[in-house]
């Protein structure tokens, strides 16, 4: 499968040395609303149609929804997939596929794709919108790509011209000012034996969202931040994690506390980032493999490969809001009748371990989707290139919120046979888009307060 660039993206990327840090020019940022969207994703559909044209995503419920309801009707629902891939076919459609998919359908004979028609249904707030097409011209990335200035609210390099660049976009993607959600975590060992890793609540802010910064994030302005309350199992129960990344790292490094109802306290827990084994998957991924990739970049060197029509999972309401878990982890994989795949564009970009660097992926590829800048899915290679592990986020958008939303991910360890599901909401309420909490329910007394059983 060729490589799709984008417009002006073959340009870019041959002055990617001399321009990784200026903001793009006005004239190229013309394109954005007319050729490109405003967030830079490509207008027009593909050349055979199999990627229709984006005509502003999806902002009509389905007949089903209630309103204010956080539950989320499958829109698609009555659609039939347009082709089905298996180790036997998948040759023809090698291209199309991340090399994590190619080896779980080389791993697994009843693995299988289902590929249904393509909708790009990704819609976002004009104010998200009218700020990423100012960004385009006044954000800059700093520290070698490892912080940024100059933007505010929006996405903030539409037309990336280097890898730090796009994944800035993934850090700072949409996904509300605040939400919160229940969620259950399972492992399935080598045997096909499910196991509840971890359930809890969860809350998720991102402050450069909010209406009220007018202003460019200063380089220790918090962007991100997160705080989870663990109700099982019982050897968690009463526990509490909360994390805070700022714009740039290298000023101030993630910030992360933890409260341990045995201690009846909480601590400081620098280890909560990078390759640290994540128990909220009982070790199944690291820190750092929460939402595809988060946290801080200076350990790898990014570069922007160009952009890819690839199947990634898409529109998959009926996993996201799928109430009985026993359906979903089923032995080696989950579930494919629950699994919607499509063909999207998306930037891959690759990251490489750099020289004195230490962490347990040495090479690592990510599949970022155009219309929301969302990372879909990564590869992840050892020390020896072997690869490791592939990840996977199911988008599955807020059509009432117009708010992205892909935060059920599943990790596949290749090695030893394990998988995890993270993030399973639909036996609860779905995700709920509310205000910002206080500034003092951010203070690490709250965690503890909260935290104590």
């Amino acid at each position: 499968m060729k490589f799709a660039h984008t417009i002006l993206a073959g340009a870019l990327l041959a002055v990617l040395g001399n321009a990784a840090h200026a903001a793009v020019s006005a004239e190229d940022a013309k394109q954005l609303g007319t050729k490109l969207t405003r967030v830079g994703a490509e207008m027009a559909g593909n050349a055979d149609g199999t990627i229709p044209a984006y005509t502003g995503g999806l902002t009509t419920p389905p007949a089903g929804f209630k309103a204010g309801s956080s539950i989320r009707p499958d829109p698609f629902a009555k659609e039939k997939p347009r082709l089905t891939i298996t180790a036997a076919n998948m040759a023809q459609y090698e291209g199309e596929l991340t090399v994590g998919t190619r080896a779980l359908l080389k791993k697994y004979p009843k693995f299988r794709i289902d590929v249904y028609p393509t909708h790009r249904t990704v819609a976002l707030p004009d104010r998200v919108l009218d700020n990423t097409l100012a960004n385009a011209t006044r954000a800059n990335t700093s520290d070698g790509g490892l912080g940024i200035s100059g933007a505010i609210g929006g996405y903030p390099f539409p037309i990336p011209k280097s890898g730090y660049e796009a994944m800035w976009n993934h850090l700072l993607r949409y996904v509300g000012v605040a939400s919160t959600f229940k969620y259950d975590n399972w492992n399935v060992d080598s045997s096909g034996t499910p196991a509840l890793a971890t359930s809890g609540k969860l809350f998720v802010e991102y402050p450069y969202y909010d209406a009220k910064n007018t202003k460019p994030a200063q380089e220790t302005d918090v962007y991100f931040r997160t705080k989870i309350f663990y109700n099982a199992p019982a050897r968690r129960a009463g526990e509490a994690l909360m994390a805070v990344d700022v714009v740039n790292p290298l000023k101030r490094p993630r910030r992360a506390w933890l409260y341990l109802p045995g201690q009846r306290r909480v601590k400081l827990a620098p280890d909560i980032s990078y390759d640290t084994p994540n128990p909220g998957t009982a070790g199944s991924a690291t820190y750092d493999d929460s939402w595809i990739f988060n946290g801080a970049m200076d350990r790898y060197d990014f570069k922007l490969v160009g952009k890819k029509e690839m199947l990634v999972p898409y529109n998959t309401y009926r996993l996201t809001y799928h109430n009985k878990a026993a359906d979903v982890t089923t032995p080696q994989f989950i579930n494919p009748d629950l699994v919607r795949w499509e063909l999207h564009r998306v930037w891959v970009v690759e990251a490489t371990l750099k020289p004195g660097k230490r962490h347990i992926y040495a090479k690592r590829t990510f599949y970022l989707d155009e219309d929301s800048w969302t990372a879909l899915a990564a590869d992840q290679f050892d020390a020896k290139g072997k690869l490791y592990r592939a990840s996977f986020a199911h988008m599955s958008p807020s059509y009432d919120a117009k708010t992205p939303n892909a935060e059920t991910q599943v990790f596949y360890d290749l090695t030893s046979g394990v998988y995890n599901i993270s993030f399973l909401m639909g036996p609860y309420d779905g995700v709920r888009y509310i205000n910002p909490l206080p500034a003092n329910e951010w203070s690490p007394d709250a965690l503890a307060g909260a935290g104590i059983r």
